[in-house]
């Protein structure tokens, strides 16, 4: 289990997050919602180990992550998909993967490669061209594939669904639905809160800072004044 606890962090003066807790259980989304600016990607970064805490836990089973560097991160079995995907576009499709697998271990690397194929067949046709010219899902599938390489526990996903015309919003969604059902924890930051919340067992909304509600997914959709108040009726309408 990742569990984060009494999280501050700041820029400078500004401090950004103000006492965030949220726990990520195994084979279990969890969604963080929240208007921009709320803090909910700087909560993944100082997870992922990007930017460091001024205060609080963040703990990995046994181990304690607030002071390690990224790749100790990803070795503790936390991985980062990043906003916007960020794919290495001249790169191939197999090379984006195998960056993915850096810290795994050699001798399983190909094993990995073979079973990402499996999850998404589409990555398999297209292994061998250039990432930059997949499409806007084929290449969130691929930011998938490449945190799936490191044999991740955790999974931190910022917006998916970014960007992704509607049609292929619920495939994404549903694809991180069945990465949490193998087992993985996911701690998904999601604007699409209608949708999300469809695939989400757990939810926390925040705001400037600091977790406003917290609860099941189904508490969530129930109190949607709440979510509302934090994102509008266009965020929630979406999908509809």
């Amino acid at each position: 289990m990742l569990r984060v606890s009494d999280l501050h962090v700041s820029y400078g003066r500004v401090t950004a997050v103000r006492g965030i807790n949220v726990c990520v259980r195994p084979g279990a989304v969890s969604l963080m919602l929240g208007a921009n600016g709320a803090g909910k990607t700087t909560t993944l970064r100082a997870i992922a180990g990007l930017h460091p805490p001024e205060s609080g836990e963040i703990t990995m089973e046994d181990q304690h992550l607030e002071r390690r560097s990224a790749d100790r991160v990803v070795t503790a079995g936390v991985v980062l998909v990043p906003e916007g995907r960020r794919v290495f576009g001249p790169l191939t499709v197999e090379e984006n993967l195998r960056l993915g697998g850096y810290t795994a271990p050699r001798d399983s690397v190909a094993r990995e490669l073979e079973r990402i194929y499996e999850i998404f067949p589409i990555l398999a046709e297209r292994r061998h061209g250039p990432a930059g010219l997949l499409s806007g899902g084929e290449q969130q599938m691929l930011a998938f594939g490449r945190a799936l390489m490191s044999q991740p526990k955790v999974m931190l996903m910022d917006e998916p669904s970014m960007g992704l015309a509607p049609a292929i919003v619920d495939k994404v969604l549903t694809q991180v639905r069945a990465i949490a059902d193998s087992g993985i924890g996911v701690l998904m930051v999601e604007q699409n809160a209608k949708a999300a919340l469809e695939v989400a067992d757990d939810a926390v909304v925040v705001a400037r800072g600091e977790v406003v509600f917290s609860g099941t997914a189904e508490e969530a959709r129930s109190h949607s004044s709440v979510v509302l108040a934090f994102l509008g009726e266009t965020a929630l309408e979406q999908g509809a």
